[in-house]
């Protein structure tokens, strides 16, 4: 046996009161979805899908978060900070803009018109062709997306018991796939609540232990500071640097608008609330829940640094995975105490959890309300409708756990997960901002734009993963080491690691410049060609009356600049009519 697979044997001490611990947190999810499910005689559709739209403030704003913070950001932002250093933690920047450009052009929309899907809004705003392609490309990207979450908590929990990442997952599905389809929107909120709680415990618990080990705070911010890793934004304008201040603040606002404002899965928390008010106070404790993870997240990240600066497991292969350095981490820190390495296994899966009853009750909400209802001639029962539903929740479950095998096979989480969302998301916000702010651009033209940003988004970014993936494209690592390691291993391994302590270039001059685009601007780039196209094909679709536009379907900072004097239209009464048919 060599040193490596000698050190990770004994680190895995994953215990009876680890497991104890672990298996607690699904029991516990598990009763919450049999509460939910059982408390009425039989939930309708309105209660599975929005919670009745009379939901509290706190518990929605922790499951947004709980949502949003997935096993993705809980391990890939140590390990970019590790690596990289602090530039992407200035994104924050961008979630705090997000508040204000949400909660002032967005969210008074969509709340006003009291829908379930999101997309209902387009078929208004536009027409019904608007609205299958938005629930198509939320389809696509929810079901690319939610492997890559189920995947990343599977690292961890083999890191730490070696137990194989397929055998975890169709558990971990299963469980989820279960409470979700019995309690409805309600228990994945209440089991949001639980996670995140579990989920800031243990990242606190790291922290404090780690810091501790290494001998304070001082410790952690010196190896930091003398690695460059604590640095001032970089104010360069090159679109190709990796992340740059503009690259967090405006790619960053324009990310985290559409996955926070115009997607299902974090909108339709937002609806479940009984009013704006109550909406815009979720939204600020959801921003300042996001910054709180994310400064935990990052402080890891120097901590990891602190603690391994003389030996990189990643060169090593101590960790195997670059999603597995914080799994690592824990093992060394926390193993030799009973049950708090089951406590920050819980807290990891707790956020894959999070992400996936979430992702799972919105699909199940696009289905029955953009592909079923739509086509229907007759008003479905009640009893059809739960069908759908639950359907909808077990089939997009066990799809997913399928595609774990791809996943595996991809490369690091963080960067992967953005770049692919663009394909669609970019495209989608572009579309939707045109519906809330551009009156005068009509269906046929949104949509040619819409499939013109697909398809540019889907050749760049596509490209990019695998110029990549193959080496052609490269990043600069922040300096790491080996040169002070305690045990022996594979010196052929340091040719060729991309986290080893030579610098690597930032790409090569032929790679089409496109595909070096930094990541953080793939959403914005994909709203801004959708929106160009859009207005061009203007030129050739003609263009709508902006008079003669619902003002309800506007921001309401746009409606003041128009008359509508000929309007004849109720937005709110065309959903309720739409619904009726």
């Amino acid at each position: 046996m060599s040193d490596i697979d000698r050190i990770i044997a004994e680190l895995q001490r994953f215990t009876w009161p680890d497991y104890v611990v672990f298996v607690a947190m699904f029991i516990l999810c598990i009763f919450i979805g049999i509460y939910f499910g059982f408390m009425k005689k039989s939930l309708n559709e309105a209660d599975y899908l929005m919670g009745g739209r009379n939901m509290l403030i706190l518990p929605i704003a922790l499951s947004l978060v709980a949502s949003f913070i997935s096993g993705i950001t809980l391990l890939g932002l140590p390990t970019e900070v590790y690596s990289f250093g602090i530039q992407y933690t200035y994104v924050g920047i961008g979630v705090i803009a997000m508040g204000f450009v949400m909660g002032i052009f967005y969210l008074p929309v969509f709340h006003d018109l009291n829908i379930t899907s999101t997309y209902e809004y387009l078929e208004s705003r536009f027409d019904r062709r608007l609205r299958m392609f938005g629930s198509v490309m939320f389809a696509i990207m929810n079901i690319g997306y939610l492997p890559i979450v189920i995947y990343v908590p599977a690292l961890a929990f083999n890191q730490v018991t070696g137990v194989a990442v397929h055998t975890i997952t169709p558990i971990v599905c299963v469980i989820c796939v279960f409470y979700t389809s019995l309690g409805g929107l309600k228990a994945v909120v209440w089991t949001d609540v639980v996670q995140i709680i579990s989920m800031l415990g243990a990242l606190i618990l790291v922290a404090i232990k780690g810091t501790f080990d290494i001998g304070g705070f001082k410790e952690v911010f010196t190896s930091a500071w003398q690695s460059t890793r604590i640095e001032a934004p970089d104010l360069s304008i090159d679109p190709t640097i990796r992340h740059t201040l503009w690259s967090q603040l405006i790619g960053g606002v324009i990310y985290w608008t559409q996955t926070n404002a115009v997607s299902q899965n974090m909108i339709q928390r937002y609806l479940s609330l009984p009013s704006l008010s109550s909406a815009r106070w979720a939204l600020a404790i959801f921003c300042l829940g996001v910054l709180i993870l994310m400064a935990l997240c990052a402080y890891n990240g120097l901590l990891i640094y602190a603690t391994y600066k003389g030996c990189d497991p990643l060169t090593t292969k101590l960790a195997k995975a670059k999603d597995q350095l914080l799994p690592l981490f824990v093992m060394n820190t926390l193993g030799e105490y009973p049950g708090l390495t089951g406590l920050f296994i819980a807290g990891v899966f707790s956020a894959a959890l999070s992400s996936l009853s979430t992702c799972l009750n919105s699909m199940s909400a696009v289905v029955l309300e953009d592909f079923v209802k739509p086509f229907v001639s007759t008003p479905l029962s009640a009893k059809a409708i739960n069908w759908i539903m639950r359907s909808v929740v077990v089939g997009v479950g066990a799809l997913c756990v399928s595609l774990v095998y791809v996943v595996e096979h991809m490369g690091t989480v963080l960067q992967l997960t953005m770049s692919l969302e663009a394909i669609t998301n970019g495209p989608l916000f572009g579309i939707f901002t045109i519906g809330l702010l551009m009156p005068w651009i009509n269906g046929n033209s949104a949509l040619t734009g819409g499939i013109f940003g697909v398809m540019a988004m889907s050749w760049i970014s596509l490209n990019a993963q695998w110029a990549i993936a193959s080496g052609a494209i490269k990043y600069e690592t922040k300096p790491l080491t080996v040169e002070h390691c305690n045990y022996e291993y594979d010196e052929a391994l340091l040719l060729g690691s991309t986290h080893n302590f030579t610098n690597s270039p930032a790409g090569k001059e032929d790679i089409f410049p496109l595909y070096r685009v930094s990541y953080m601007w793939y959403t914005a780039l994909g709203a801004l060609i959708t929106i160009l196209m859009s207005v061009v094909c203007g030129c050739v679709f003609g263009s709508n009356d902006p008079r003669k536009v619902d003002p309800t379907l506007l921001a309401p900072s746009i409606r003041k600049f128009f008359s509508y004097t000929e309007n004849k239209f109720n937005a709110k009464s065309n959903f309720t009519q739409q619904t009726k048919k």
